[in-house]
């Protein structure tokens, strides 16, 4: 190991991988520091199950904002295969279907539920419209932030920045819908991953509804051929091929920089370097730089992860590998988010927590080894939604297994068997669940409050003309050299390697 480096990178999740194999690839000295025993951070498989060979993608599941720039620019061997189902939601003894490859199946999904097809021909126009957004906004994620005039020209339509970037979403949610199933699967987007309700005055629920719909320009979310491993092992491979120097169990302490130089403390010694950039938490970057931290951020998901002997069977006559083919939601219509929110915020778990579940090896057999797959078994990955990490600190392992329980309750009151009879075990008997909270989150891969995207997301644009790459690029810090780089970047959150690619563009332009 040298003594100094032109970057040094803290942090091996994918988005340190990406700014590594960037600056590598243009002739930087790299070192990346991971304090794990291998990097991915929260975009890894694991064998979750030890006694069955299923890889499951263990902390992120999906992936709808990495850009295929990005892809290409590092010659990535990765790739991503489409859901063609999008959604299902049990009501009752039926449910609604969307279908994005047959619309008049949708559309008849649509009349059963709601009695009508209004509000299908709402959600076609409203999709219409995000999807007039998505194809002007995306392209603009990995090339320096447009102020927000400039943002606001580039999609030329003052209904949806309106309805998007000005007025709760709820607003817009009402007035466009009139079912609350409809209602609630569409507010779902802006609730993954923020803890929020549909007026939010401070609009968090538009920010994070904004990155939900606009991955790829599609806002398709799609599963990961070989699991979200597959991507940060090429990641890795990537960054290794160009020289980056990546070493493993080497947790960071401290960083020292007068602006122009940095020290980087960490377990196996002190290396110097011209830039460092700092791919964890805003909290916990502030806490290496010795500055003062902002608020810790707060997460508010359960993750579930299952291995299944089969698909449970549903109340309503369809095919569960369709039903379950796409996102499958729980417990999330409209007024139902709201109850749920409005006692976790009061601080009870929710009686009906909401949830959804995503079921990869439909789309991705891969994950499974070929006897697994040949027995019908599948992996299951229930995402929660509401339970901030403030109901777990008094009593976590009760207040967990009271959240899991209510939880696993609602799935089983839209199946036609409990999902616990259809779950594997192994040699020891043990069913194949897991659970994680938000504080599991933060002690087991360093998410500060459980917050997977780090703290609130935030509009891609700008608010002043400063010329300073690291401004210009949202990735700018106190220090004149040292950027943030993962999902606490301006356009960061959800695995996408924009706050690594933006944190290297900053690197290459600064002089």
């Amino acid at each position: 190991m040298r003594t100094s480096y032109d970057v040094v990178v803290v942090g091996g999740g994918h988005n340190g991988l990406v700014a590594a194999a960037y600056l590598a690839r243009a002739g930087r000295s790299v070192l990346l520091l991971e304090r794990g025993p291998h990097t991915g951070g929260a975009a890894v498989s694991e064998r979750v199950f030890p006694d069955f060979d299923a890889r499951l993608s263990r902390y992120s599941y999906l992936v709808s904002l990495l850009p295929q720039r990005i892809i290409e620019d590092l010659e990535l061997r990765f790739a991503t295969r489409r859901r063609r189902i999008s959604s299902y939601t049990p009501v009752g003894q039926a449910g609604l279907l969307v279908d994005t490859g047959d619309s008049e199946r949708t559309r008849e999904s649509f009349i059963r539920l709601t009695g009508s097809d209004a509000d299908f021909r709402a959600w076609q126009q409203f999709y219409e419209t995000t999807g007039r957004v998505a194809q002007r906004v995306f392209p603009t994620l990995t090339e320096p932030l447009p102020t927000r005039s400039e943002l606001q020209c580039a999609i030329d339509d003052s209904a949806a920045w309106e309805a998007i970037f000005e007025r709760p979403l709820g607003e817009t949610i009402e007035a466009t819908f009139t079912d609350d199933t409809v209602r609630g699967v569409v507010l779902t987007d802006a609730l993954i991953g923020t803890f929020t309700h549909a007026h939010d005055p401070e609009l968090r629920q538009n920010r994070c509804f904004l990155y939900h719909v606009i991955g790829g320009g599609t806002g398709d979310w799609d599963v990961p051929i070989g699991g979200m491993g597959a991507l940060t092992d090429a990641l890795a491979t990537a960054a290794r091929a160009a020289g980056t120097e990546i070493v493993v169990h080497s947790a960071v302490h401290a960083i020292e920089t007068d602006g122009s130089t940095a020290e980087v403390r960490f377990s196996g010694g002190t290396v110097g370097a011209r830039h460092v950039l700092v791919n964890a938490a805003p909290h916990e970057m502030s806490r290496l730089l010795g500055d003062s931290a902002p608020a810790k951020p707060e997460g508010a998901q359960l993750k579930v992860n299952m291995l299944l002997n089969r698909l449970p069977r549903l109340r309503e006559d369809i095919d569960p590998r369709a039903a379950f083919a796409g996102t499958f939601h729980i417990a999330e219509a409209y007024s139902q988010l709201d109850s749920a929110y409005r006692a976790a915020e009061s601080g009870n778990p929710p009686a009906r927590p909401p949830s959804e579940i995503y079921c990869h090896t439909l789309t991705d057999p891969s994950i499974l080894s070929p006897e697994l797959a040949a027995r019908g078994m599948h992996t299951l990955t229930l995402f929660g939604l509401h339970t901030p990490a403030r109901l777990f600190t008094e009593d976590h392992d009760r207040v967990k297994q009271e959240v899991l329980d209510a939880t696993l309750a609602q799935l089983d009151s839209v199946l036609a068997e409990p999902i616990r009879d259809c779950l594997a075990t192994d040699a020891a008997g043990r069913i194949c669940l897991e659970a994680r909270s938000p504080l599991d989150l933060e002690r087991e891969i360093g998410l500060p409050g459980g917050h997977i995207f780090h703290g609130d997301l935030s509009f891609p644009y700008r608010t002043d003309d400063d010329p300073d790459p690291a401004a210009r690029w949202g990735v700018r810090t106190g220090h004149r050299n040292v950027f943030r780089c993962g999902a606490g970047t301006v356009r960061g959150g959800g695995v996408s390697g924009i706050g690594g690619h933006n944190a290297a563009m900053a690197v290459l332009e600064t002089r």
